[in-house]
């Protein structure tokens, strides 16, 4: 999807740059003016009307060129998250299967989350059944085993080998593969995956009522409002903060509204499973 939306964007004239870390974002006072970052092809400044971040709260308060007060920092710094590691497996088969009135066939389910608790595997993906485009032989099933985690920690710093040898070990253990029916397997390490709900968090309110100031700046998605939001819920904070700008509104209450309510359900549609997150 997201190959597809870069693509619509540079067809419409626009410009996608990678491989950037922003240094500095520079003020005056109450809008964003610039941007400055370096990557391989040197330092350079963008400069514009409006400005979206999704980095992370601490990187993008540490690169203000106005220093906020110290208890916004004090919060800022004190932000948790949790880290995460998806090992890939590409097997022949799975031990479990959905009983039809035409035979066994794949599970049905996206996720699996995994109780057992002699294992560090936390959930399961059958990327299968997230679309059928996601696996080059259907004959052939794409696993993700996610292990969550915190940076440095014993599962973050196990090798790739040792991480796929550990995931394989532990399916097998739970009955859902044979260690032998394994075909491939790569290992994927993902920083600050989930913002934390305690560390500093509770005095949250200190950093949005300062960042919020600067009235071209919008803090959209999971990690640019630490908030363990949805893919469909970070997209609609960044469509809704576009509205705000086209409507010239400059508070951003209603982006701060989305998905506070204290359970949120995916209704099941027919082709998923459900699930739910607080």
């Amino acid at each position: 999807m997201w190959e597809e939306v870069a693509r619509r964007i540079k067809e419409k004239g626009g410009e996608i740059l990678t491989g950037y870390t922003v240094d500095r974002v520079n003020s005056n006072g109450k809008r964003v003016i610039s941007v400055e970052a370096s990557g391989d092809k040197g330092r350079r400044v963008f400069e514009g009307d409006y400005f979206f971040s999704t980095a992370p709260i601490q990187e993008l308060m540490r690169s203000l060129d106005a220093t906020p007060p110290a208890n916004v920092l004090e919060v800022s710094e004190g932000l948790v998250y949790r880290d995460f590691v998806t090992v890939g497996l590409l097997v022949r088969t799975l031990k479990i299967h959905d009983e039809t009135p035409d035979g066994k066939k794949l599970i049905s389910d996206n996720w699996i989350y995994i109780q057992e608790p002699d294992v560090l595997l936390g959930r399961l993906q059958l990327f299968n059944n997230w679309s059928p485009y996601l696996v080059q032989d259907p004959g052939t099933v794409w696993l993700g085993l996610e292990y969550f985690c915190d940076e440095g920690d014993g599962i973050w710093s196990l090798a790739d080998g040792e991480m796929v040898a550990l995931a394989k070990e532990e399916l097998s253990r739970i009955g859902i593969i044979e260690e032998t029916e394994v075909l491939d397997a790569t290992v994927i390490r993902m920083e600050k995956t989930y913002p934390a709900y305690f560390g500093t968090y509770d005095r949250f309110q200190e950093i949005r009522e300062y960042i919020d100031r600067y009235e071209n700046l919008f803090l959209v998605g999971r990690n640019g409002m630490h908030r363990y939001n949805n893919q469909d819920h970070s997209m609609l904070t960044a469509m809704m903060a576009v509205d705000n700008i086209i409507a010239g509104v400059t508070d951003k209450s209603n982006l701060w509204s989305v998905n506070t309510e204290e359970d949120y359900l995916e209704e099941k549609n027919g082709s998923g499973s459900q699930s739910s997150a607080n």
